[in-house]
This record gives structure tokens, sequence and C-alpha cells, in this order.
């Protein structure tokens, strides 16, 4: 698994099987980090708001793999919405991870998290977002560009006026919630969609129906749900510290039948993510 990539397109290849860091403070995220590179992952997934970049950098410079041999992402604040705050959000992102360049950069949300999925739209604002996306890539800081939670409206505000595509969109993509429609077209656009969550969080684990089809294949819920959205095509950034799990992850070598892709497809869509549903990401609202 760990040598299969998705080629970008601006010809830049990214690993389809990521690690996610979010909630992991530095100490953590430095120790994931280093586990993760020994069993074989090269991608790894952080955030400015998830305020462990120094800790994901400092894993990165000493895991004992080359920079160049590792693909890293980190995302734009949603918070910030202009020109500048970006680009020097940009350069303390690559000065708190101790590094030369990042491999991708995102717009973590189309909206500040308190207003997410709310009336206002920040439409003029995000065009100024990308121009400093646009000029970090120009310079070589960034070797790709995208966006995280925009909807197929917020990328076709952005599409309208861009020199340079977007490459990525990081959506909330698992089997009991899987945008079909937004999937298809981001691809239909060349852009790759990268699920977060691919497990729902882990509240798709005691899925009744979920669980038949993964003891069919003889694999765990965990596993089935990242192959279905691989085989979506879909990039994939399961959150994890536990070198057992990220072992489990990475072993998917089995396909799901047609017909149990299309059952997944279907399977009623999820009402709770359990502990973590007041995130906005999971419907819930910042207060």
């Amino acid at each position: 698994m760990f040598n299969e990539t998705y080629k970008l397109a601006n010809g830049v290849e990214i690993p389809k099987l990521g690690l996610g860091t979010w909630l992991l403070d530095d100490e953590q995220a430095a120790q994931a980090v280093r586990d993760a590179v020994s069993i074989g992952y090269r991608h790894m997934d952080t955030a400015q708001a998830y305020k462990n970049e120094a800790g994901v950098g400092k894993g990165i410079r000493s895991c004992g793999v080359a920079r160049e041999e590792l693909f890293i992402t980190t995302k734009v604040a949603a918070e910030l919405k202009n020109y500048d705050a970006v680009t020097q959000s940009i350069d303390e992102s690559l000065a708190k991870m101790g590094l030369d360049y990042l491999d991708l950069v995102i717009i973590h949300s189309p909206q500040p998290w308190k207003e997410f999925r709310e009336e206002k739209r920040y439409f003029e604002e995000n065009k100024e977002v990308w121009k400093a996306m646009e000029d970090a890539y120009k310079t070589g800081k960034v070797k790709a560009i995208g966006l995280s939670n925009f909807l197929q409206d917020d990328i076709e505000n952005i599409l309208a006026s861009c020199e340079i595509k977007p490459m990525v969109n990081q959506i909330l993509a698992h089997v009991s919630n899987t945008p079909l429609e937004l999937i298809a077209f981001c691809q239909k656009n060349d852009i790759l969609a990268e699920a977060y969550s691919p497990i729902a969080h882990g509240a798709v684990l005691d899925h009744a129906e979920v669980k038949v089809i993964a003891d069919k294949y003889d694999v765990s819920v965990a596993q089935l749900c990242l192959r279905y959205a691989i085989q979506l095509g879909l990039a994939v950034i399961p959150k994890t510290a536990n070198p057992d799990h990220m072992r489990i992850n990475a072993e998917l070598d089995f396909v799901i039948s047609g017909a149990d892709m299309e059952t997944l497809k279907n399977v009623e869509h999820i009402q709770h993510y359990g502990e973590h549903s007041f995130f906005p990401v999971f419907g819930g609202k910042l207060k």
C-alpha cells in the first residue's frame, strides 16, 4: 500500500494512504510520525489549527528518512481570510516545522469554524486567500495547493478566477456519509478528493451491516472503510497514534466487489459522531 500514489494535476505524486494527526499534541505527534515512518508511511497530515506542527516537524526531522521521500500537508487556519495573513501563516508553518518546503498546503475551510456552513460564504475573501496560495506555490515553498471542506459552489468560485487550479479537496467522506456528487465534481475537474475521518472517527466500527461485509473479506471494519474510499479514488488519512492500528490500516490488499461497493455507498446516513459531534465538520457548532 505504501508505494501506491495518485498523480495530482501538476504531476506531483501523493501517497494514497497517509497519517492524520488531529487531536495529538506535539509530543504525541512527533512519536506518531516516527512510528508511522518506521512502519512504511510517507504521507503525514497536520494543520495550523491542530497546534502540533512543531511536533510533526520534529518527528519528520528525527525519523531517519530523507525529507524528499516524505509528503507533508498542512492547512491554513479557517479564520484567515486575507492575503497577508495567509502568506504569513505559511511562513510560520514552515518555521514551526523546521522545513524548507511543504508538499501540500490547503485552506482548512471556506468559512471560519464558528460560521461553518452558515449564510455568509466568503467567496471574495477565498479568492484573496487563493491568490496567496498561488504565490506560495510559485515561490516553491509549496509543491501543491488545495482546499478542504469546500462544497461545489465554493470550488466553482475559485475556478472562476484562479490562475492555478486547486489540486486537492480534503473532505469528510466515509461509509455512511459519502458525498458522491461532490467527489464526482472534484474528479471531473482533476481535483483529487482526499478523505479525512475515513472511519467516521470510529463511529461506524460497530455498524452491524458494515461488519457483515468486513467479515466476508476477513478484514476489520476500519480496513473495509479505508479500502472503500480508495476504490472510490480517494486518498485517505486515518488518524491514529497507535502503531498497531497504523499497521492494520495499511493492510489493504483486497478488493471490494462492485455489489458490495454499492451496498456501502447506500448504508444509512450516520446520525451521530459520539463525543466528537460538537465539531463543525460533524454537524456541531462552535460558540
